[in-house]
């Protein structure tokens, strides 16, 4: 077994013992590998080994991966856009990707609206939110959730899906389900036919499986450290 089964199979094994303590079916929870900095060849082996979603944050770096057709073209691959959007990248986005998790303004999700392609089905959105309030952070405020996530579903070319979050760290796993219940309680509000909630990383996925999450979002603990020192 490869050092990334080996990877797959332990975080596998943390979300099924995370949904099963609070009574949920461990299929609800999907496991989106974040592959930002790792070579083609790794997602192929994550891709041998089960996985099918990859989420990447810089642009340019995942069409890299997208285009080397030996690698990875020839793969049935759902690719999630998770990093913060600048106006200039929203065609290549609409064009690329399946989901987009990173929506955090009107205008860029109305340019996503209007330059995903036709012969395309609608982009999957989740509108991130800054549960945390902190500075550094991209995502709305939570005040802003009810009408921007009203105004994104009426834009024709995209489905907005849920909320996604990156709460400030912390290691005091209270702190995490307090920050993960706050993006659950903000879904549960707008009162629509919402299915998903994009929470929970390799440090604190327990936390958000048991605050509800639909996507995991797991990047080291599948394939380890990174390497900043690849193209972004």
């Amino acid at each position: 077994m490869s050092t990334i089964e080996k990877n797959i199979a332990k975080v596998g094994a943390r979300i099924r013992e995370a949904a099963q303590a609070v009574g949920r079916e461990p299929a609800t929870v999907g496991l989106l590998a974040v592959s930002k900095t790792q070579p083609a060849a790794a997602i192929r082996d994550a891709f041998a080994a089960g996985l099918r979603d990859f989420g990447e944050n810089y642009l340019q770096e995942a069409l890299d991966k997208q285009a080397e057709q030996a690698e990875l073209d020839d793969l049935p691959l759902t690719w999630h856009f998770i990093g913060p959007i600048q106006s200039n990248k929203t065609k290549a986005i609409a064009e690329h990707f399946d989901w987009v998790h990173s929506v955090d303004r009107l205008k860029i999700a109305q340019r996503l609206s209007d330059q995903r392609p036709a012969a395309l089905p609608p982009l999957n959105i989740c509108l991130q939110v800054n549960v945390s309030g902190e500075a550094s952070k991209s995502g709305c405020a939570p005040q802003e959730v009810q009408q921007l996530a009203r105004a994104i579903t009426a834009l024709p070319r995209l489905r907005l899906r849920g909320l996604m979050c990156i709460p400030a760290p912390s290691e005091d796993p209270a702190e995490q389900r307090a920050a993960f219940a706050r993006l659950r309680q903000l879904r549960d509000e707008l009162a629509l036919d919402l299915d998903t909630l994009s929470m929970g990383m390799s440090q604190d996925l327990e936390a958000a499986i048991a605050e509800g999450a639909t996507w995991v979002r797991i990047g080291t603990a599948l394939f380890g450290a990174r390497d900043y020192g690849r193209p972004q």
